[in-house]
């Protein structure tokens, strides 16, 4: 079959690269790409990824066999309902069912219905009774904008001051009537769980950590993701299909009842405390770093498994794919100024793109880049790329992942230190536990 990937970023790269891999795929083509994206396959001229007509028209005049949605934006400009009237199998939700994702406080409204164990919230469209909330709680705040915000509408305040500060940013950044949420704030250890989801068949998939604070020590603001590592090896399958049981099952028979039923990936945000796993958000695609380091860890049939959860065949959804034995280890390359202010139009050396021949050590997602002219790369974006490690143990992977990393040539470029240093200090291998 021939395939078509929608999105620019990394994930997308790594999307595309996965599936190019897949006996039954013959072409990959994308809508969007980046500077390293045409090592997997070819750029789709002329057709904006921000215009969803358009793609749906592209993809029904070419008859593709599987169009998969990368990033956010598309599934919440309504990608998904466009195509439905092509009859393609599309792996991604509806508009309506990547409220998940694209609402907060919808989100909430959702978990708290089907029962599912979140933090305690509030939701303000009036500055004043936002601010007034920050000066009674007693609790700790976490500020959410109840937007898209490309992985940056989340800030952690040390004290009332600051969140005072984050609810008046993000009141000033938007139009009168937009939504933030005041959520309570936990403790404990962050992992991100994922399943394929179609309508009520669930499919956990598998987990991984992610680190968001742009600087070591998980300090400095919050980004889109600066590294990522899988499998999480104190987190196992049993962990998993309870996750499947107690958060996936549960929102997915809530939103199908209500009307929203969800095809696509689902991808939880967690947080391990004392009293057990919750939900910090949903999003409705694979993360960005975390897809980067999952994909290239997914033996079997990628391609099956997305058409499966597309049509609702739960056959194809359980029986096409497998986690290899091993670790992967992402860690992410950003512009000079990232997150506020990232400085473009900097050439990348170093960074040769994987195509769908690499199935090495060391895999090189492109993100924030574009091939001139010359062949060479330069940058357009905050992230610019993810080096991927992958060995039998994290030391091996994380290892690959910093020579990687080493190689690279980028004027003011940044990168954490310290992806997965706690897994190979506490010598910890890639091998999933029961």
């Amino acid at each position: 079959m021939d395939v078509l990937v929608i999105g620019s970023g990394g994930r997308e790269h790594a999307l595309a690269w996965r599936l190019a891999r897949d006996e039954g795929v013959r072409r990959v083509r994308i809508v969007g790409g980046n500077g390293g994206t045409p090592a997997v396959g070819e750029t789709v001229p002329d057709v904006d990824v921000r215009d969803v007509t358009a793609v749906a028209r592209h993809a029904s005049r070419e008859r593709y066999g599987l169009v998969v949605i990368g990033p956010e934006g598309p599934l919440a400009a309504g990608l998904a309902d466009e195509m439905a009237s092509t009859r393609i199998p599309t792996f991604g939700p509806t508009r309506a069912a990547a409220r998940l994702e694209s609402s907060k406080s919808f989100a909430k409204e959702q978990m708290r219905r089907a029962g599912v164990a979140t933090a305690s919230a509030q939701s303000f469209t009036n500055p004043d009774a936002a601010l007034a909330h920050v000066r009674a709680a007693e609790l700790p705040l976490v500020v959410k904008a109840d937007w898209l915000a490309a992985g940056k509408g989340v800030v952690v305040p040390e004290t009332s001051e600051e969140a005072a500060v984050a609810v008046r940013d993000l009141f000033d950044s938007v139009a009168p009537g937009a939504r933030i949420v005041l959520e309570e704030r936990l403790t404990g250890t962050e992992v991100s769980a994922f399943a394929l989801v179609s309508d009520e068949a669930v499919v956990p998939l598998a987990v991984a950590r992610d680190y968001k604070r742009l600087d070591d020590g998980d300090t400095g603001p919050n980004t889109g993701g600066m590294g990522a590592f899988a499998p999480v090896p104190w987190f196992g399958q049993s962990a998993l299909e309870g996750i499947a049981a107690d958060v996936f099952e549960p929102i997915a028979w809530r939103m199908t009842r209500d009307g929203f039923p969800y095809r696509g990936v689902l991808y939880a945000g967690l947080m391990l405390t004392d009293d057990g796993p919750m939900v910090l958000e949903f999003n409705a695609r694979f993360g960005d770093p975390e897809a980067q380091v999952l994909l290239p860890m997914l033996d079997g049939d990628l391609a099956s498994a997305l058409v499966g959860c597309a049509i609702a065949d739960r056959g194809l959804m359980e029986g096409s794919l497998a986690m290899r034995a091993g670790a992967a280890v992402g860690v992410v390359v950003a512009s000079e100024g990232y997150p506020d202010a990232p400085i473009t139009g900097r050439l990348v050396e170093g960074a040769e793109p994987s195509s769908a021949a690499d199935d090495g050590e060391l895999l090189c997602f492109h993100a924030g880049t574009r091939r001139r002219r010359d062949g060479r790369h330069e940058t357009i974006g905050g992230r610019v790329l993810t080096m991927v490690g992958r060995g039998p143990s994290f030391g091996v992977a994380r290892d690959a992942a910093y020579r990687g990393v080493a190689q690279v040539e980028l004027d003011g470029g940044r990168y954490r230190t310290d992806i997965a240093s706690r897994e190979v200090d506490s010598g910890l291998d890639g091998a999933r536990p029961d």
